[in-house]
């Protein structure tokens, strides 16, 4: 109906003899521009399908974005026992050519030494001889599996110092309190855990948040925590041109203003130690030896104090359900959304757990299939945090029907057994035997019997047979084997 109505209303127009109103170009977001570097984890940590999948997910960021020397550059650097340069800023100007590169990039190997690259890239993002060009947004994307085998959150921290926009995608199971204290914050803007077989899920709004920090901006706040913020302004003046005057004061208490001195070639500071829920005032005087520069002002609101879920507990896995719980439990959370669906693509369900609980339990679920569960947390102040992690249901498993032998000898004997049901991946069987070790064979979903030796005469012997699916193991069918004793023979005596 909107449509339809829109569609009525230019026609309207049109027939009056009324022009369409353009749209205005100061309404526009300005055009990203910036250098943006690529980290990839191409150590030995990361399998040859991984990696291959990774640079598939960097070749897809790439292939639509603006590419060019007056808009968005791109490099790419391995991270592997030392760093390497696959391509530098100024050498590919369009997504397909940057798209071509990446498919080509071959697999380093070796030690993950992150902290070694982060340093590497740190002179890729600086210097002229890179490619890279001074006064334009700095984004840095670091996909890995989550470890490092050096520090890497100094050397992040220091990029982050120097104005670099850092985002994080990891495809393993990264520590996250270190992932988030090396990621821009907030994390939950900075910071993605994916599958490395979902990346592609998060390639349109990775784009987009990439994009949005590359836009020229004059003096702004970014990494906005509950307590502190970053700024950043585009560069007013040289190293021996002026010095800048930065004011911060709370909007509610002028009186209460700090002010700091920096020097002319600076372009972001950090600034801690606030309130939360408080906005404050900030000016950026540029005072110049050489010309007047109007001053710059913003307004920033800090965040509420608020802690989010950091951790998402799959537990008591079955066939058609799972548990799901979280921690921790922050304080301001209204209720829970848990959202959860089947991968891949598959309908979402919604359910809402109370604030005063941290589990649920999904019922009603398919078997052998992997869900992807993400917990949303509601605050009064209407903000939302979510975290997800991917669950599989159990298949539905087959008893084996049945197990029974045959003699081969005085110590030897057949077992062999009917096929379980399902999607079997082998069967295991166990003996335990009285007189000797027990012995462990698993063999073939094809094969059927197995040949136990070594079994003494006259004992008693334990068989089990398991069938073993792709996530869990089948019950299993057991049974007992009795060996004959020995009957001597008869005693010859001559007559």
């Amino acid at each position: 109906m909107i449509v339809w109505a829109a569609l009525g209303l230019l026609c309207l127009r049109l027939a009056l003899g009324q022009s369409i109103p353009e749209s205005d170009p100061a309404t526009q977001p300005p055009a990203a521009q910036g250098d943006l570097l690529f980290l990839l984890d191409s150590s030995a940590s990361v399998s040859y399908y991984e990696f291959s999948r990774v640079k598939e997910f960097v070749g897809q960021l790439v292939q639509v974005l603006p590419l060019g020397p007056g808009a968005v550059q791109t490099s790419m650097v391995h991270v592997g026992s030392k760093p390497t340069v696959e391509f530098p800023f100024d050498l590919h100007h369009s997504g397909a050519a940057a798209q071509g590169a990446i498919r080509a990039a071959k697999q380093l190997m070796g030690d993950t030494n992150t902290g070694l690259a982060l340093a590497l890239a740190k002179e890729q993002l600086f210097t002229t001889k890179a490619g890279a060009r001074p006064g334009v947004r700095k984004v840095l994307v670091w996909v890995t599996d989550g470890g490092s085998s050096d520090d890497a959150l100094a050397p992040m921290q220091a990029l982050k110092d120097l104005g670099v926009t850092v985002f994080i995608v990891s495809t393993g199971r990264g520590n996250f309190l270190d992932l988030s204290a090396a990621a821009s914050q907030p994390p939950e803007k900075h910071l993605r855990f994916v599958d490395v077989d979902d990346l592609q899920i998060i390639v349109p709004e990775l784009r987009g948040s990439i994009l949005e920090a590359m836009r020229p901006q004059g003096l702004h706040a970014t990494e906005v925590t509950s307590h502190s913020f970053r700024l950043v302004w585009p560069p007013l003046l040289s190293g021996d041109s002026g010095y800048y005057l930065l004011e911060v004061a709370p909007s509610a208490d002028p009186g209460a203003k700090q002010s700091r001195h920096l020097l002319g070639n600076e372009t972001s500071l950090f600034w801690d130690g606030l309130e939360a829920s408080t906005t404050y005032k900030v000016v950026l005087v540029p005072e110049s030896n050489l010309q007047y520069l109007a001053p710059q002002t913003t307004q920033v609101t800090t965040l509420e104090e608020e802690v989010s879920p950091a951790r998402i507990l799959i537990s008591h896995s079955k066939t058609h359900g799972f548990h799901v719980s979280w921690a921790p439990t922050p304080v301001g959370v209204i209720r829970y959304e848990v959202l959860y669906g089947p991968l891949p693509g598959g309908e979402a369900q919604l359910i809402e757990v109370p604030a005063t609980e941290n589990s649920t339990t999904l019922d009603n679920l398919s078997p052998n299939t992997t869900y992807l569960v993400t917990v949303v947390a509601i605050y009064r102040s209407g903000r939302e945090k979510a975290l997800s992690a991917k669950a599989c249901t159990q298949e539905v498993a087959s008893k084996i029907g049945r197990l029974y032998f045959q003699s081969l000898g005085p110590s030897t004997v057949k077992a062999s057994w009917d096929s379980a049901e399902g999607d079997v991946r082998g069967y295991q069987v166990r003996c335990r035997r009285q007189v000797g070790a027990p012995s462990l064979l698993s063999v073939s979903p094809q094969t059927h019997s197995v040949i136990l030796t070594g079994l003494a005469a006259g004992t008693t012997n334990h068989v089990c047979v398991m069938p073993i699916y792709q996530s869990h193991a089948g019950p299993r069918r057991c049974q007992t084997v009795r060996m004959h004793p020995v009957t001597p023979a008869p005693e010859y005596r001559p007559t």
